[in-house]
């Protein structure tokens, strides 16, 4: 297993970030590849805050090879923070071994605590290099893919095309494409 595979048996996750940002788009990615695409059992719940575009809002998922009983995370495995306001609000309860997944240019996290793993990937740039700053969740998506080892890249963008709209297909692909690439660099550099 590499530096930054996650084992599986019931992974909890918690993707947070400004609504607006496609932080509910991306769980609802990873829990379709999960549960369509990879034979893997998943739930999805969301939270919006007072405004849907602006305030923080947040994914909750739960990825397991047994059936789910209770839908609800105590202590996310992993944590993807898309803000700055997500990491500190949702931080807390990170599970001491979790791996923090961050967008490196918004997110500058403390010195992680207890043995958990700290991952960081510039997003929003690499979107914008892309075309289209909108992806940036899609590249989020990837970076969690290769760095997780949880869902496979197939099933991933399996379910990037059964879930984006129609006609965004190559754009999405390429963004999914970087952050992955990205994601298995940094696992084999380290850097």
């Amino acid at each position: 297993m590499s530096r930054g595979k996650v084992p599986m048996a019931r992974t909890e996750i918690k993707i947070g970030g400004f609504g607006g940002q496609g932080v509910i788009l991306a769980g609802t990615i990873i829990g379709k590849a999960a549960s369509l695409f990879d034979a893997k059992h998943a739930t999805m719940i969301q939270s919006f805050g007072p405004e849907a575009r602006g305030s923080t809002c947040s994914s909750q998922l739960i990825v397991a090879d047994e059936e789910i009983m209770y839908p609800y995370i105590r202590k996310p495995n992993i944590l993807m923070a898309f803000s700055h306001d997500a990491y500190a609000t949702f931080e807390p309860e990170m599970a001491p071994d979790a791996m923090l997944l961050i967008e490196s240019d918004l997110v500058k996290p403390k010195a992680a605590r207890g043995s958990a793993r700290s991952y960081g990937i510039p997003a929003t740039k690499i979107a914008e290099e892309i075309g289209k700053r909108m992806v940036t969740n899609i590249v989020m998506v990837g970076f969690f893919a290769a760095v997780s080892g949880l869902v496979s890249a197939d099933a991933v963008r399996k379910a990037v095309l059964d879930t984006i709209p129609k006609g965004t297909e190559e754009l999405n692909l390429r963004a999914f494409e970087r952050g992955y690439d990205e994601g298995r660099r940094l696992l084999a550099t380290g850097k």
